[in-house]
């Protein structure tokens, strides 16, 4: 543990970058009730809305690789607050948005603003711990990302009562504006000293972590399985307010509740770190994420009822959590000064495979839950061989050396 870890980090703070790094699913699931409205309203199809969510999370996967080298460069606080800034003003531009192309370019500057809180958290977290107290900081920091789909989605849909989806972005705005205050107050945890000097320096990090090859695994295993995590996240809603023909408010109750139990599930690499071995608990993740998808297929493809098809996603779904943790622990923990343009690979990996699954999920209409099955099934399957095929032997080497 360093000095810096020694002197502690308030629960108020730990709350903060939490929240901080919660920004991906916050403006994504916050107005996931309002998307069969958003169809209706701007006269496009449910696969051409889906799209807004590739942009957001395309604009969090490239505001990644900026926002790594900067924050490795300029420190972590400044470039933090002014992403909030971007972030809090684009939100606003999308609740003005008359067409769906203004709103795709909104919810792009959107997320590619918001991808500077996501990168202070992780790399602020690498800043200050090391070894099992990162990986019990990094389930802490699941746990309020829990909190994240629980809240979002609940109040979306409480929004939706009194005003159209546009007073969702309003409130995105104010949460905005909230986060780069509490930038501007959280202290600086990389010293001028301990940063990279120069920006071709901190762009020139990404090759080198790239040729690491347990770190390029667990790249490649971010990547698949948030593209099964983003297949839910981008279908669900059509999936229960379509097919099984629950309310928006109905609906935003139930992802609430999944997202309790993805908190729940984040407790668990906390108590388990420095007893069991982090790629133990990663394995053990995959394999949960993979039947349970399998189970989502099943229940698909045999019309099964609402219950089964919520029993399948309470399977698959909440194990994200104990996947996150122990993945970016094994991904980070070597990382050092790098830890900006290291959050950043990981994080444009996972964001950049969820942006080009969701507009996949509606492809064959707004009645059809198959393709988010499918690509559950491929997703989670892809992130247990990358593991097996990348990490498990540089794992292995460790233990025997």
């Amino acid at each position: 543990m360093t000095d810096n870890v020694k002197a502690g980090i308030r629960i108020k703070d730990i709350f903060f970058l939490g929240f901080l790094a919660a920004m991906a699913p916050l403006s994504t699931d916050m107005y996931l009730p309002g998307l069969p409205q958003m169809t209706t309203e701007l006269g496009v199809g449910a696969s051409l809305i889906q799209l807004t969510l590739t942009m957001s999370m395309a604009g969090m996967a490239i505001g990644q690789l900026l926002a790594g080298p900067v924050s490795d460069h300029f420190g972590r606080k400044y470039p933090s607050a002014a992403g909030m800034a971007v972030f809090m003003l684009s939100s606003l531009g999308c609740a003005m948005a008359s067409d769906i192309i203004s709103l795709l370019v909104m919810r792009l500057i959107q997320g590619l603003s918001g991808a500077f809180g996501i990168v202070t958290a992780r790399a602020v977290a690498r800043d200050l711990y090391t070894g099992a107290d990162l990986t019990r900081f990094f389930s802490l920091l699941m746990l309020v990302n829990g909190i994240t789909p629980v809240l979002g989605p609940v109040v979306g849909g409480q929004i939706l009562y009194f005003v159209s989806w546009r007073g969702v972005f309003v409130f995105l705005c104010f949460v905005g504006l909230v986060l780069m205050l509490g930038s501007l107050r959280m202290d600086e945890t990389l010293p001028a000293e301990r940063r990279i000097k120069s920006m071709g320096g901190s762009f020139k990090s990404f090759g080198e972590l790239l040729h690491d090859r347990a770190f390029f695994g667990q790249c490649l295993v971010q990547c698949f399985f948030f593209s099964a995590f983003f297949s839910y996240i981008a279908g669900s809603s059509f999936v229960f307010q379509n097919i099984y023909g629950i309310s928006p408010q109905e609906y935003s109750i139930l992802f609430g509740a999944i997202g309790i139990v993805v908190g729940i599930f984040g407790v668990v690499p906390a108590r388990l770190a420095g007893r069991v071995r982090d790629i133990s608990l990663l394995r053990y993740a995959l394999s949960q994420g993979l039947v349970g998808s399998i189970l989502f297929a099943i229940v698909v493809w045999l019309h099964c009822p609402f219950a089964a098809a919520v029993g399948a996603l309470l399977v698959a779904v909440p194990i994200v959590s104990v996947m996150g943790a122990s993945s970016f622990s094994m991904a980070m923990r070597t990382q050092g000064k790098k830890a900006g343009s290291a959050a950043a690979l990981i994080g444009f990996f996972s964001m950049i495979s969820g942006g080009i699954m969701a507009p996949l999920v509606g492809i064959m209409g707004e009645m059809d839950a198959r393709p988010m099955a499918v690509l559950m099934v491929c997703g989670t399957l892809g992130a247990l061989l990358c593991c097996e095929i990348f990490v498990a032997p540089s794992e292995k080497k460790k233990s025997d050396s």
